[in-house]
C-alpha cells in the first residue's frame, strides 16, 4: 500500500439503481466484460475502501433520453457520502438532453447536495461534447467551479451485445469533440476518463496541450496501459494523471496491484495516486 492516501476518482454505486435500472442490460454486458457480479451494498462498498485505506469519488448517472432508462438519483449519491464523509467525495449525474432541467439539477446537486463535480458518458448519453445545444450547460460547470468527467474511447458498456447494445464509439472520441469544448471554455477543469483507446494518443496530446484537461486512468488494468501513456505519465504529464479504479466493474486494490508493477517511478507514484486529485478537489493529500 502507498505511503499517501490514494484518491479513486472513478467508483460507480454498487446498488440497484445504477447496476441494474439505470443501467440495464448495458451495465450487465459491462459486468460479464469485467467478470464482476457486485451484490449492490452500500455497506460492502464502504468497508472495502475503508479497509484499504483508500477515499473515491462516487459518480452519479443519468443517460435517460437516450436509453429510456430512470437516472441514478443524486441523492443517493448525497446520501452515500453523508453515511462516509472523510472517504467519499460526489459528482453528480445529468443527462445533457434534458438541457433546461439539466442545468437546474446540476445546480441542486452541487449547491444543495453539495456534490463536488458532474460526470457525463457521451457514448451512453449519446452526444458531442462540442455541440453547441449543451454549451450552456458546460458553461455552468466552469460558472459554479466543478470540474466535468467524461468518458473517453471504448466502453464496455453494451460490449459483445448486438450491435454493441446500439451505442455509437465516436461519441468518446476525445479530439476534435472533447479538445473543442477545452479550448471553448478554459476555466472549465475537464477530466478524460480512462486511458481513450483506441484513441490514446489523442487524449496525452490533449492533455499536454490543455492546462484545463486532467486524464483518469480508470477502467484498464495499470499492466494493460499503452506504453506511450506510461512514458508521458512518467514525465510530461505527471501532474495531469488520476488514479481511477471503475468500482465495481474493476476493483480498486487490484488496480493498485497492479499499478506497483507497470514502471511508475516513486516520485510519480504518489502524484497519480493523491497528489494530483487531492489538488485538483481540494483536499488534504494525506
Amino acid at each position: 500500500m502507498p505511503s499517501v492516501r490514494p484518491i479513486d476518482v472513478h467508483v460507480h454505486p454498487p446498488t440497484p439503481e445504477f447496476l441494474r435500472r439505470s443501467g440495464g442490460q448495458l451495465v450487465e454486458s459491462a459486468l460479464r466484460y469485467f467478470g464482476q457480479d457486485p451484490q449492490g451494498s452500500i455497506d460492502a462498498l464502504i468497508a472495502e475502501y475503508e479497509g484499504a485505506g483508500l477515499r473515491g469519488v462516487l459518480l452519479g448517472w443519468d443517460a435517460e433520453t437516450a436509453t429510456g432508462l430512470p437516472p441514478t438519483p443524486n441523492d443517493l449519491i448525497a446520501d452515500i457520502v453523508a453515511r462516509a464523509p472523510g472517504t467519499f467525495i460526489g459528482f453528480a449525474g445529468v443527462d445533457p438532453w434534458k438541457q433546461d432541467r439539466a442545468e437546474a439539477e446540476l445546480e441542486r446537486a452541487v449547491r444543495t447536495l453539495r456534490l463536488r463535480g458532474v460526470k457525463f458518458h457521451p457514448i451512453a448519453q449519446a452526444f458531442y461534447p462540442n455541440d453547441p445545444r449543451f454549451r450552456s450547460l458546460f458553461a455552468l460547470c466552469e460558472a459554479l467551479g466543478v470540474p466535468a468527467l467524461f468518458h473517453t474511447g471504448t466502453t464496455a458498456l453494451g460490449a459483445r451485445l448486438p450491435g454493441g447494445g446500439g451505442l455509437r464509439l465516436d461519441f468518446g472520441r476525445p479530439i476534435p469533440y472533447l479538445d473543442e469544448l477545452a479550448a471553448a471554455l478554459p476555466r472549465l477543469t475537464i477530466i478524460a476518463a480512462h486511458p481513450s483507446w483506441p484513441w490514446t494518443g489523442e487524449s496525452l496530446a490533449m492533455a499536454l496541450h490543455k492546462a484545463n484537461v486532467y486524464l483518469d486512468l480508470s477502467g484498464w488494468s495499470p499492466r494493460y496501459f499503452p506504453a506511450e501513456l506510461v512514458q508521458y505519465a512518467n514525465t510530461l504529464l505527471q501532474d495531469k494523471c488520476l488514479f481511477g479504479s471503475d468500482y465495481p466493474f474493476l476493483h480498486p486494490v487490484r488496480w493498485l496491484r497492479d499499478f506497483d508493477a507497470a514502471g511508475f517511478r516513486a516520485g510519480v507514484r504518489e502524484k497519480i495516486l493523491a497528489t494530483n486529485a487531492a489538488s485538483l478537489l481540494g483536499l488534504p493529500p494525506a
